[in-house]
């Protein structure tokens, strides 16, 4: 029962390297070339060819795969606001900005969760509880940690000077001096990157709903690709209508829409799972591990630079993940109690 309780947060940190070395697959592919909508079409395609055989295998049952007219909104909706809109913003800011900014600000995400959960009543916050303190305090910390690793940078800890020059994806990138040359879209990058926040905080409480009204999450993984691919290629063929804009010119182009394509089957699928046993704001609060990943790994294979600042801010990141923890640990041990108890009451009143 005990190991019962620790899966989620087992899923949610696994999803934090996946979505790390996605980051980085993406960062990679946009500088080649790749254009970002594109980009987010052959991912979501990608996703759906690879869980259909699942999702929708003789196997399964017929009502687990059709849709309602509710659920079927609900879905468009989710895939709308949550990639179609939400992946085509983040990765025009992730090419305008870098691997590290893309991951710092999206750790706003709690903060952002949060709040929308409060206002719509999937949070409660008692202020004289020490658990709410807790969720509250770890919150802002998580999120000051991650504005701490965007803003403050302090000494150099990891740059060129200790990394080979001929590292193997810097050499796969090919166009180091692109780099430079982004620096002055630095500010649209990010105004990017914080909308794309704001969708993925939405989209995490939509996964509430949509978990009530499509509990299979196999088939509710793959009509979320489905719908988004959709959606995303009906935006591209009007905004970039010219077919050479669809050309894969790289072998890491084509790696990393097929990695970004698997990942976007296997972490809808986690997060569907995990929100539907735990909430939003226990899915959201993870995203901050993801900063700290991406922050190291691109400063060893893509020579973004790390600094003291990043340090400092990952220390504080996961010393507020581990309170909130903390906090939604309680809450959850409360509910287990008054689970118990209620038959019992039930049970003397009869």
């Amino acid at each position: 029962m005990e190991f019962e309780n620790y899966k989620p947060t087992i899923v949610m940190i696994v999803m934090q390297f996946i979505y790390a070395a996605n980051t980085l697959f993406c960062r990679g592919a946009l500088v080649q070339g790749l254009s970002a909508r594109v980009f987010v079409v052959y991912r979501q395609t990608i996703g759906f060819l690879l869980i259909a055989p699942i999702a929708f295998g003789p196997r399964r049952k017929t009502d687990s795969i059709c849709l309602g007219w509710k659920s079927f909104w609900l879905i468009f909706l989710a895939s709308l606001i949550g990639v179609t809109i939400n992946q085509n913003i983040y990765f025009s800011g992730l090419y305008y900005s870098s691997s590290s900014i893309a991951s710092a600000t999206s750790n706003l995400v709690p903060a952002f969760t949060f709040l929308m959960a409060w206002v719509m009543g999937l949070e409660k916050v008692q202020m004289k509880s020490l658990r709410s303190i807790a969720k509250v305090i770890g919150t802002i910390l998580c999120v000051a940690g991650a504005i701490a690793m965007a803003l403050i940078k302090g000494p150099k800890l990891l740059n060129s000077e200790f990394i080979p020059t001929n590292g193997l994806l810097l050499l796969t990138l090919g166009k180091e001096n692109n780099y430079e040359n982004l620096d002055s879209n630095w500010m649209l990058g990010v105004t990017l990157l914080i909308a794309s926040a704001i969708c993925w905080s939405l989209w995490l409480i939509l996964q509430v709903t949509l978990s009530e009204n499509c509990p299979d999450h196999i088939s509710l993984t793959a009509w979320l690709c489905l719908f988004a691919a959709i959606q995303s290629a009906i935006v591209t063929f009007f905004i970039e209508p010219h077919i050479n804009t669809w050309k894969i010119t790289s072998s890491l182009e084509l790696i990393s829409c097929l990695f970004t394509g698997f990942a976007s089957a296997v972490t809808f699928f986690g997060q569907a799972w995990c929100i539907s046993k735990r909430d939003p704001l226990f899915s959201a609060m993870f995203n901050p591990l993801n900063n700290v990943i991406v922050t190291v790994f691109a400063s060893i294979f893509m020579h973004e630079e790390m600094y003291t600042g990043s340090l400092v801010g990952s220390l504080a990141v996961i010393f507020g993940l581990y309170v909130v923890l903390w906090g939604k640990a309680k809450d959850k041990k409360e509910e287990n109690i008054i689970a118990e108890e209620e038959p019992m009451k039930q049970n003397n009143i009869q």
